[in-house]
């Protein structure tokens, strides 16, 4: 029984890991569009922090767009460089996912 249900258990947790990635992305996207509107207005921002973790936690692709449509944080070394860090390590992640995959 447990084998039948196997594989409608890994297609939920496909899908519901890409729909969690999906708003993960469009959550960094849109963060740095507020930062970039808080920032304009001189008020309160949304710490680099902040930032960095959503890009961390799978959303690098947003974060990447986000910077890109906004022009905004991309004169920033220090940040530039952790960005670049955090996608590197999810490469690097995702190319050892795959090698343990296809050993399997």
């Amino acid at each position: 029984m447990l084998r039948e249900l196997a594989p409608d258990l890994a297609a939920n947790l496909a899908a519901n890991l890409a729909t969690a990635l999906i708003v993960l992305n469009f959550v960094s996207f849109a963060a740095f569009g507020i930062d970039k509107a808080l920032a304009e207005r001189g008020r309160r921002r949304i710490s680099e922090a902040r930032l960095l973790q959503l890009a961390f936690f799978g959303g690098t692709p947003g974060a990447y767009a986000g910077r890109a449509l906004f022009r905004h944080k991309t004169r920033k070394q220090p940040f530039c460089a952790r960005l670049h860090t955090v996608a590197a390590l999810q490469v690097l992640a995702l190319a050892a996912a795959g090698a343990w995959w296809l050993s399997r």
